[in-house]
């Protein structure tokens, strides 16, 4: 007997899908059935849409060890070490839940990390939230990061970097990305291939409850106005919990007990039973009454559906289970056989004694919907906008540094724990985060990039301009790009406007990519970001890694008395789609600043070459709001004014100072070496021009406009907690 229709749109498949389902099965399905492949082939889980698009993404490199596949991604950064780092989404359930939503992505990433063997030893996180105007704006935001400064605080994991904007398209949707990187020995990689028949399936964490069911499936549909109505969707996080189970799983790594190893994250227990089966080529047979459980009289749907959290699943070496038994309960944590890898090739589930599901895995994965979506490309802007010029340069960089995406987030940061560990070497706040390798005398780097009003703009530009901001990030820090993990947030890709900002957004990160040598290892998509029809912008986060190999080579962002500023790129004050545009003139018209990947490259690798040879005091990229607003960001940070001199221009001085051309960073040097620095340029290729000199209190451009760095730092630093100690009330008129 076929299932109801109702049912069926019930767990999001398609007429199609679930006629698929019958044709596997040859017979309709149970609802524990039903309920595994609705998680399987949801969206969030399947990449039905994407994965096609996905296939164009660079993933590998002579220093890639694992690509996309696995929990994360790894790559090499020597002494016989690596680096394991993800990107994964938690929108939906931070919107309706904010502290639980955003606290359990944190959590969830940790596991995907340390499931691979890898300590995690930094989290970041890329937040969007609405308009300030907003109702529900400062609830959202203060809950999201009080769950993500909770979880991360409770685990002793630092938060050390992260992005935080603010825009109407984010009101009925925000964007809660977390990523965590984390540090493992080569010979102590751990994945998630199941291997052996008769090895034992070993269930260990917390116990399950009912929170989280159809997670997986919420996470693949549009909101409407009853999303409230979803709340019991939303897992519940318990940070304490993932320590013990962080420590109890590294100490069983540490022996050679260990087959394969997965995170229960989406759709629980059933993916990653599936997942591990899947990969290995073999069958799993679960007794699902063997499943630690805190609720009573839960059904097999709950179980295998459930989202609970600080879960893993383990394949075992047959005989090994008294090891892993007696340290999961010196954590004080459950540790369960629930099963048995078969050579059956199927998920032979049993609740109660009696079989409640029998299902084939490779046709089940193979079989799992692969969407060519209808797609449109985004419509081309006008290259050149009309800007006005400001009332006067001070009030313009006033207006810019206290403007809600480029104010201050030292409110956000200060909430996070971001010392603990005592190896975060650069705080939040510059351009890339540093983290040193514990006892050693090298550090990674780390970055999340996004500039969504580009991406609206122009997808594939958009795309460009996310993974080459990263790459100069890294590049400012004295760092060695390595990899990327992206997160893709985008609307509903059944619109074929929405799955042509997604085409061009791939386009233009895998151009970028190829171009700058930095592969994508990891990352996660998260579509129907929107509510009744309205999309967020298409944000495609980027976060990069790379390696410092001598600490005494990191750069920082503040300048210091008697240096000399010197410009390195090309300027033609490109204000389309600019901060300046909309912070000062109200609109958001114009095609985003063009990304000139081999000057991304040129330009880059000279400001690299530099700080080698020791030339550079300090060094900053350029970015939102121009090459003013970053003078003022290292004037801030050493606390040291800087008198701007412009060269002979060609461009009114406004757009000099406020346009957000590409490709461009902004280094600080003794004289000499600014000398030196001008004249090697020159040979390089590469545009670079001194702009002026650090000193006094005060920053000046052309004697015209000076202001105090004390009226500077008030209006940089003030939006934000105002902001979030507002009344309601007073906010929203």
């Amino acid at each position: 007997m076929s299932v109801a229709p109702a049912a069926i749109a019930q767990h999001g498949l398609s007429p199609a899908e679930y006629a698929e389902i019958e044709t596997i099965l040859g017979r309709a399905p149970n609802h524990v059935e039903l309920g595994v492949f609705s998680v399987m082939w949801s969206e969030h889980c399947s990449y039905k849409s994407s994965k096609r698009w996905l296939r164009l993404f660079p993933t590998a490199a002579p220093w890639v060890i694992c690509g996309p596949g696995e929990n994360a991604g790894i790559v090499d950064i020597g002494d016989g070490q690596a680096a394991v780092f993800k990107m994964e989404s938690h929108n939906h359930p931070s919107f309706i839940e904010p502290y639980q939503g955003a606290a359990t992505g944190v959590g969830g990433i940790l596991r995907d990390v340390f499931t691979m063997g890898a300590r995690p030893v930094a989290i970041l996180n890329a937040l969007r939230f609405g308009s300030p105007k907003h109702p529900r704006t400062r609830y959202l935001a203060a809950g999201v990061v009080a769950g993500i400064g909770g979880y991360g605080n409770c685990i002793g994991v630092p938060t050390v970097g992260g992005e935080c904007t603010f825009h109407p398209s984010y009101d009925g949707n925000i964007i809660v990305n977390a990523m965590t990187v984390g540090v493992v020995e080569r010979a102590r990689i751990h994945y998630a291939r199941a291997a052996g028949p008769g090895n034992p399936v070993v269930y260990v964490g917390a116990k399950t409850g009912r929170d989280g069911i159809h997670g997986a499936t919420m996470a693949s549909a549009e909101f409407d106005a009853d999303s409230e109505r979803k709340r019991p969707t939303v897992q519940v996080g318990d940070p304490f919990t993932e320590k013990l189970l962080l420590e109890a799983c590294l100490e069983l790594m540490a022996s050679d007990a260990i087959v394969a190893i997965q995170d229960m994250g989406a759709a629980g227990l059933t993916s990653s039973a599936f997942e591990m089966a899947s990969r290995g080529g073999l069958g799993i047979a679960l007794d699902l009454d063997a499943v630690p459980q805190r609720e009573t009289g839960m059904s097999a749907y709950e179980i295998m559906l459930s989202e609970s959290q600080e879960r893993m699943l383990i394949v075992l070496k047959a005989g090994r289970e008294p090891e892993a038994r007696a340290i999961f309960a010196k954590w004080e944590l459950d540790c369960a056989v629930i099963g048995t890898l078969t050579e059956s090739g199927r998920m032979v589930i049993r609740h109660g004694g009696v079989v409640v599901a029998d299902l084939p895995i490779a046709p089940l994965v193979a079989a799992a919907p692969a969407y060519d979506r209808a797609w449109i490309a985004t419509p081309p802007r006008a290259a050149t906008v009309n800007a006005p010029p400001p009332p006067s340069i001070r009030a313009a960089l006033l207006t810019l540094l206290a403007s809600p995406d480029l104010c201050s987030k030292r409110w956000i940061w200060e909430q996070y724990d971001h010392m603990v560990m005592a190896d975060t070497v650069r705080r939040p706040g510059g351009d890339a985060a540093v983290v040193r390798l514990h006892g050693s005398g090298k550090a990674l780097a780390l970055t999340a990039d996004c500039t969504p009003r580009y991406c609206a703009a122009d997808p594939v530009m958009g795309g460009r301009q996310a993974v080459a901001e990263a790459w100069r990030n890294l590049i400012a820090a004295g760092a060695r790009p390595l990899a990327i993990t992206d997160c893709l947030n985008f609307g509903s890709p059944e619109r074929p406007e929405i799955m042509g900002q997604f085409v061009g957004a791939i386009e233009g990160m895998a151009e970028a990519c190829r171009a700058l040598d930095f592969p994508i290892v990891s990352g996660n998509v998260s579509f129907y970001n929107e509510t009744t029809g309205s999309a967020v912008q298409p944000t495609p986060n980027v976060g990069g890694v790379g390696l410092i190999a001598d600490l005494a080579r990191a750069t920082t962002v503040a300048l210091a008395v008697g240096d000399e500023v010197v410009l390195i790129g090309a300027n033609a004050g490109h204000l389309g789609a600019s901060l300046y545009l909309r912070e000062i003139a109200g609109s958001e018209a114009g095609a985003p600043p063009p990304v000139d990947l081999a000057a991304e490259r040129r330009n880059g690798a000279f400001v690299a070459q530099c700080i080698t040879e020791g030339w550079l005091a300090a060094c900053h990229d350029i970015a939102d709001g121009g090459l003013l607003v970053a003078l003022a960001e290292m004037a801030l940070a050493g606390d040291t004014g800087v008198t701007v001199v412009p060269p002979r221009l060609e461009i009114p001085l406004f757009a000099w100072l406020f346009g957000e051309d590409q490709g461009r960073y902004l280094v600080a040097a003794t004289s000499a070496n600014a000398e030196r620095i001008v004249a090697s340029a020159a040979a390089a290729g590469v545009p670079a021009v001194g702009i002026g000199q650090a000193a006094g209190k005060d920053l000046t451009v052309s004697d015209a406009d000076t202001i105090s760095l004390s009226e500077l730092r008030t209006a940089h630093e003030r939006w934000l907690p105002e902001y979030m100690a507002a009344t309601p009330e007073a906010s929203e008129g």
